[in-house]
């Protein structure tokens, strides 16, 4: 393209076909762009290139069945003559011993988006970094070989399960290097999107994403620590929850339940490691997270105590994925991770179950997958962790006929409490006890 001419985007790069990639391309190319997905990992090519994701997102499969050879293509680098626009998607993990965030792959993709194309490319930075990074990283690899460049900042926000709906119909928040990397960035994502956001620098669109998250980290560990009260005072959460909220002009309080999946069980540390930088550690979102990753150990221990009581060592787990609901296949931040070096210690055979996760990962975990049925019929005691629709739906008193079952720890409270106790099996909840011995809080002394 020439310098000073209108830019109208049409061949689009996307680096990285992991989850945002992904989405991000069957979403760009419905739209009518010509979308370049690029990725080093053989089976990812060789899935996408036969049109079948890899990851599990409704319409996502579909998208890339039609549209693969037609306006998707998929590679292991960008083609040879330069796109209009180049969107790095790379994972940025973090360490789990130092939770300092993984930069490498985002250096890397920038150095082949340089080698790739010109200066004329708007580049694109859509993962999610501590703040100053693409200034600080991906800007040097443009500029030290282009001499200048044009660069924007818009963060992924989706939530899985509703990717493809999300893209088009969230705000797209864009920051850009300057006035023209601004106006081409949302030039580009207002041709996907219904609504464009621009704020005024890369590092104000990389704090949105964070802020976004570990916010949502932060209230649901709220609901978490009231359920940790509860189950100490002997009361029920949902119940001081439900009436907390009724018709109170405040904002709701979220129940308890686990928090984990690829943006929230690493965004608070992506959040600090930025901040470490100028100087501040933060203190509210570091002890949210905190708190949250102690609830799949908190719970685990609690099982085994129950199940001690109860009798048995073979627990089943129905939902192995971080979440229910939205479904997902994800892993990532799954709470089951954390769950079973406390379950093997204690000596428990793992049964396992979830509607989409294949029985090799539940297998890789150390449980032995099963179907639903088996799961109540060969098991002492039942720990459900996520609100699956499937689990929502279940009978469960048909379930537990002619089942061993003594215990059923319904984590999300989705099963039917008053038909589990009528069989003379204990139920409990997050911060949900009923059937525990209570110590009585003391009196208040007047």
């Amino acid at each position: 393209m020439k310098e000073g001419a209108s830019h109208e985007f049409h061949r689009v790069g996307i680096i990285g076909m992991g989850y945002v990639g992904l989405t991000l391309a069957a979403a760009m190319a419905r739209k009518g762009y010509e979308v370049h997905g690029v990725d080093v990992q053989p089976s990812v090519l060789e899935s996408l290139g036969q049109g079948r994701a890899h990851v599990y997102e409704p319409g996502v499969e579909d998208a890339f069945a039609q549209l693969v050879g037609k306006n998707i293509f998929i590679a292991s680098e960008l083609p040879g003559e330069p796109v209009d626009a180049a969107i790095i998607c790379v994972s940025t993990p973090v360490d789990e011993e130092t939770h300092r965030p993984f930069l490498e792959n985002l250096a890397a993709a920038a150095e082949h988006v340089a080698a790739r194309c010109t200066h004329d490319t708007l580049v694109v930075v859509r993962s999610t970094v501590p703040v100053g990074t693409s200034r600080a990283v991906v800007l040097p690899q443009l500029t030290g070989v282009w001499g200048r460049a044009r660069l924007v900042m818009a963060p992924e926000r989706t939530v899985q399960g509703r990717a493809l709906r999300e893209l088009l119909e969230l705000p797209q928040v864009v920051g850009g290097l300057d006035e023209d990397s601004l106006r081409l960035g949302l030039a580009l994502f207002g041709g996907l999107a219904k609504q464009v956001v621009p704020v005024s620098s890369l590092e104000a669109a990389e704090l949105v994403k964070l802020t976004n998250n570990c916010h949502t980290d932060v209230i649901y560990a709220f609901g978490n620590e009231v359920a940790e009260l509860t189950e100490r005072f002997g009361l029920d959460p949902l119940e001081v929850i439900k009436a907390a909220n009724v018709d109170y002009p405040r904002p709701d309080i979220h129940k308890p339940g686990y928090v984990g999946g690829g943006c929230l069980s690493k965004d608070p540390y992506i959040m600090s490691s930025g901040a470490e930088r100028v100087g501040y550690t933060p203190k509210l979102v570091g002890a949210a997270r905190r708190l949250n990753e102690d609830l799949p150990v908190h719970v685990a221990n609690r099982v085994v105590e129950m199940m001690r009581e109860t009798g048995g060592t073979t627990l089943t787990v129905l939902g192995w994925a971080y979440k229910g609901w939205p479904p997902t296949d994800d892993m990532r931040g799954t709470p089951i991770a954390t769950m079973m070096p406390v379950f093997a210690a204690a000596g428990l055979r793992i049964l396992g179950h979830d509607p989409l996760v294949g029985a090799d990962v539940i297998r890789a975990y150390g449980g032995e997958p099963v179907d639903v049925h088996t799961g109540f019929h060969d098991a002492d005691a039942v720990l459900v962790i996520t609100d699956h629709p499937d689990y929502r739906n279940l009978d469960v008193g048909r379930a537990l006929d002619g089942s061993r079952v003594r215990l059923v720890f319904d984590s999300w409270r989705i099963l039917d409490a008053a038909e589990i106790a009528a069989r003379g099996v204990r139920y409990a909840g997050l911060g949900y006890l009923p059937a525990a011995a209570v110590t009585p809080v003391p009196a208040v002394a007047t």
